[in-house]
Parts: structure tokens; C-alpha cells; sequence
């Protein structure tokens, strides 16, 4: 059952959801619930969801160094186990 819902945001905002909506051949209801959804879905905790992914999904930015020196050291440190 669909429900009606009225929200609030930034104008400039809207016209770019409602472009991209249209590209994709959707409308801009459609686009939200969908998103929505993606956020709100259970997920199964058989993997973890990298820092870059979450940051898209909340909307902050993480920074950029922190997410490469971590990638590195754990493939450092793959290799060195890997060749002992």
C-alpha cells in the first residue's frame, strides 16, 4: 500500500533528482522509495561494508589517505604471511 509523504529539500537538489530520474526512466517517487529501501533492507553480516561505501550511503566523506593507508597495510601485510 502506498502512502503519501512530503518533505522538505534544497531546490537545486530536486531539479538534479529529477533529471536523473528521468534518464533512468523512473519518477522521482519511484527513485526515493528505491533508495529507501536500499538503506533500509536487512543486510546479512557475512561481509563488511568498506568505510568508502558507508560514507555514500550516510552522505559524509571519509578521507581519502585513511582508507588507501589501511588497503596497503592489509596487503602488506597479506603478502608478508603469504611468503614467509
Amino acid at each position: 500500500m502506498d502512502s503519501k509523504l512530503t518533505l522538505k529539500l534544497n531546490e537545486n537538489i530536486i531539479e538534479r533528482a529529477k533529471k536523473y530520474a528521468s534518464n533512468k526512466n523512473l519518477s522521482l517517487s519511484r527513485l526515493i522509495e528505491n533508495y529507501l529501501d536500499s538503506l533500509t533492507r536487512e543486510q546479512s553480516d557475512d561481509f563488511e561494508i568498506s568505510p568508502f561505501v558507508k560514507s555514500i550511503s550516510s552522505g559524509k566523506s571519509i578521507p581519502v589517505e585513511a582508507e588507501y593507508k589501511k588497503l596497503r597495510e592489509e596487503y602488506v601485510d597479506s603478502l608478508d604471511t603469504k611468503h614467509q
